[in-house]
């Protein structure tokens, strides 16, 4: 189902607030490419303080870097 508003704009499946098309206007990308570590989320930190298992440079990883 799509939802759009009112005739014509609700039969224009470009303008939705539902569904996977909703993402594409909703969704914020963010990138955290040369971040310094103290800003980074613990999760993404290269000493891996969650201990979480994780694929870095091809290698999966539990333990700290």
């Amino acid at each position: 189902m799509v939802h759009g508003g009112p005739f014509p704009a609700s039969t224009d499946s470009r303008f939705t607030a539902v569904g996977p098309y909703a993402i594409k206007r909703w969704v914020r990308p963010v990138a955290f490419q040369n971040w310094p570590q103290d800003f980074l989320p613990d999760a993404l930190k290269d000493g891996n303080p969650l201990q979480i298992l994780r694929l870095v440079n091809g290698v999966y990883t539990d333990a700290a870097i």
